[in-house]
């Protein structure tokens, strides 16, 4: 079997990165984000893609557009990979709403990744959407690397449910930098997480 290598990174920086945005905000990038992006675009032309996938999210789309016209490829629109559902913390200030924000975050790292908020999506909920289309993504495209732009909280719950060694227990480890990028494999039976830059 011919492993898949799937590039999942994060979107750009966002016009407003000290508010919650959830799929309820389909905020842009600011000035430092389409810069980040232009220049995420040129790293990740070296990687040699075949295709590249983003959620419908403008601050997705905005990182992936700079990416598929270096690489000469479309970017495909991947609906159910938006960010997690926040319900009334989607456009509050971090400030304000950090408090209900992280104990969802220490809960599922307990393990209880049916817990949310009210209105908000759980990990349970999230692995259900996101966790599907992804691994169709990757066996798509076994013996080369496809790119997937998408949204912080979406890819710890990816990384957590399908990496054996992670799991909802290393949820608040994983990095999610703004266009920071998690390295995946897959070989058909098992993935597996290289490096992240």
């Amino acid at each position: 079997m011919q492993e898949a290598r799937v590039l999942l990174l994060r979107h750009a920086e966002t016009a407003a990165p000290d508010l919650f945005h959830g799929a309820e905000s389909d905020v842009g990038l600011g000035e430092r984000g389409l810069e980040q992006a232009e220049a995420v675009a040129t790293r990740m032309k070296q990687e040699q893609p075949v295709a590249i996938y983003c959620s419908g999210m403008r601050r997705a789309r905005q990182t992936a557009e700079p990416i598929g016209r270096l690489c000469q490829l479309e970017p495909i629109v991947v609906e159910r990979l938006h960010e997690r559902r926040m319900g009334p913390l989607s456009g509050q200030s971090k400030a304000e709403g950090w408090s209900d924000y992280e104990l969802t975050m220490e809960r599922w790292s307990a393990g209880e990744v049916d817990y949310t908020h009210p209105e908000g999506e759980s990990f349970a909920e999230m692995a259900q959407r996101v966790v599907p289309r992804f691994q169709e993504i990757a066996a798509r495209h076994r013996g080369r690397t496809s790119i997937v732009v998408a949204h912080g909280v979406v890819i710890r719950v990816l990384i957590c449910s399908l990496v054996k060694e992670q799991g909802p227990a290393a949820f608040q480890e994983i990095p999610i930098d703004f266009v920071g990028i998690h390295d995946l494999r897959w070989d058909g039976s098992r993935w597996w997480s290289g490096q992240f830059y």
